[in-house]
């Protein structure tokens, strides 16, 4: 399954069913570009799974409303509920872990 870029506006949406995992990252950030080729993969893996990212750049307030002090910051919702966060680089086991 691909990778989706969400906006604002596309944002509530995409996340309001499922499972998704949301990549909130920047392009001058080191340790996103390395977490990208993991969160690409596991959406090849995962196709149960929404898998999004968010460039806090280009989406400031999706930032500001969920708090993203650092990247890359992986979040987990369930039919649109965070279920689980983590900063900093992540493994595929934990990715998997966030989405069970």
């Amino acid at each position: 399954m691909s990778v989706l870029d969400l906006t604002q506006d596309s944002f509530d949406g995409t996340i309001a069913s499922g499972t998704t995992l949301v990549d909130f990252w920047a392009v001058w950030c080191g340790p996103c570009k390395m977490q990208s080729p993991i969160v690409d993969a596991f959406a090849e893996k995962n196709p149960q799974v929404k898998v999004c990212k968010v460039n806090v750049d280009n989406e400031p307030a999706l930032a500001a409303r969920f708090g993203i002090m650092a990247i890359p910051t992986l979040a987990a919702f369930r039919d649109g509920e965070l279920i689980q966060r983590k900063v900093g680089l992540s493994s595929m086991e934990e990715i998997e872990d966030m989405c069970k």
